[in-house]
């Protein structure tokens, strides 16, 4: 009987291979076939044996990427072939991850699949820079976005939110300001935008949303996540100065 293969949906975590959960580190140790995302942090490819086929798709926000439609029949195939497959997605497989056509070709081809979770930079990325998503006094909820297409987001509602987590919205910085000014969220406001967190690039720019576009202008601000609140203004008190530095 030929060997059934299998197909795992990973989260890689934030970028820094040490975010790795020990089930990911695992399945990646035995894994024959890779399938990755251009996120992914390249020390994670040493994770793999060294006869894995490690298959780059590339899918980075304003970028070049793979069709999905063809991520879709990489799995169908290798799967159908009796191989072990790792799709490694950056952060948490089922927050931003594009799954759902995956999982639906995989279903319709009659493969075995499994959801790995991950450490999504939603979370990881505000913490890692000393910044809590919630506080007892000023933030009881936070509201986790995508502002990759932010005409279609509810603006009037996202601004009376008192915490707001933004991927994949650095070339909509513009965009967001204006549309929080628009229903009256205060240029006061602090914020923070930390790039490449969880790994030895990561940058921190905190601000205002008066002064944020002015502070990072000419800088190219991807990957980042934004975080919108007045919980940014506790990241002095909780920073440890050897290890995150904040470029104003």
């Amino acid at each position: 009987m030929a060997n059934r293969g299998k197909v795992y949906l990973v989260g890689a975590g934030p970028g820094d291979v040490e975010y790795l959960t020990v089930k990911a580190y695992r399945l990646l140790a035995k894994s024959q076939v890779l399938i990755y995302d251009a996120l992914v942090d390249q020390q994670l490819l040493d994770c793999v044996p060294p006869d894995c086929l490690k298959i780059d798709v590339g899918k980075r926000g304003g970028k070049p990427s793979t069709p999905q439609t063809e991520i879709n029949q990489l799995l169908v195939k290798y799967c159908q072939g009796g191989k072990q497959v790792v799709r490694l997605k950056s952060g948490d497989p089922f927050i931003f991850g594009r799954c759902v056509a995956e999982i639906e070709a995989l279903k319709a081809a009659g493969c075995d699949f499994e959801v790995v979770p991950g450490i999504s930079s939603a979370l990881a990325a505000p913490l890692l820079a000393g910044i809590p998503l919630t506080d007892t006094v000023l933030s009881r909820c936070f509201a986790v976005l995508t502002a990759h297409e932010p005409e279609v987001l509810d603006w009037e509602a996202l601004s009376r939110l008192e915490t707001l987590v933004i991927l994949m919205g650095g070339q909509n910085l513009p965009e967001i300001i204006h549309q929080l000014r628009r229903y009256q969220r205060s240029l006061s406001t602090p914020i923070a935008i930390i790039q490449w967190a969880g790994t030895p690039r990561q940058a921190i720019w905190q601000g205002e949303l008066g002064n944020i576009l002015e502070l990072t202008a000419g800088i190219s601000l991807s990957p980042v996540v934004i975080v919108i609140g007045e919980v940014v203004g506790l990241q002095p008190y909780l920073t440890c100065e050897n290890k995150t530095e904040s470029l104003n």
